[in-house]
């Protein structure tokens, strides 16, 4: 079974990227996949201070052991798709997002990520809002992972980068959203050797 994870990059859970992340969960669910949506902000609570202070280069992921954050790596590490969604804050990701992923560095050294599908989504006030920077920001994060991006090569049209909406979340957002649940289906499932090979722990 393909394994999905939604990450919210919200301070407001249960606002507009919720909504978006909310919408390709009922649609990977119907195509079989096994989703869970996290909250970046959630994970982060135990940690003080909640983001990577560089203690060194050899990373152990000491800051976050024993907290929740520590659990969630262990099932983000086996994923097969990862779908990050954030607000735009100034043009870019959420505090949160960028936190989290910070810590994301002994991933990063084990490998973890290498071949995961990735995709990204934003929200922001209004129709030129730093949507695309702030997908972009995804995306270069993702990268640095080696993760698979998903992007606008389906010709049901995802978007140049990724899902990009307004506030309220639009009814092209909505109609992008499902298009890029059956694309990161179709690209999790013809990449899946991928992830079980010798250069993934």
């Amino acid at each position: 079974m393909v394994q999905a994870i939604l990450i919210n990059g919200s301070c407001n859970q249960m606002g507009d990227t919720h909504k978006m992340l909310s919408i390709v969960e009922a649609h990977l669910a119907k195509d079989g996949a096994d989703v869970e949506l996290v909250h970046a902000a959630g994970l982060l609570t135990d940690l003080n201070p909640p983001y990577c202070t560089d203690c060194g280069d050899d990373c152990m992921g000491s800051c976050y052991e024993g907290t929740a954050l520590e659990g969630f790596f262990r099932r983000l590490a086996g994923a097969d798709i990862v779908i990050a969604g954030s607000p735009v804050y100034f043009g870019t990701v959420s505090a949160p997002l960028k936190g989290m992923w910070d810590l994301t560095r002994t991933l990063r050294k084990e490998k973890s990520l290498l071949y995961t599908v990735g995709a990204a989504m934003s929200v922001g006030g209004g129709r030129f809002g730093g949507q695309e920077t702030t997908v972009r920001a995804i995306h270069d994060m993702m990268f640095i992972q080696g993760m698979i991006i998903v992007g606008d090569s389906n010709s049901e049209r995802i978007g140049h980068q990724g899902v990009c909406a307004t506030t309220g979340v639009d009814a092209a957002a909505e109609e992008r959203l499902k298009v890029l649940s059956r694309a990161v289906m179709d690209v999790g499932a013809a990449t899946m050797t991928l992830r079980t090979t010798k250069g993934r722990c």
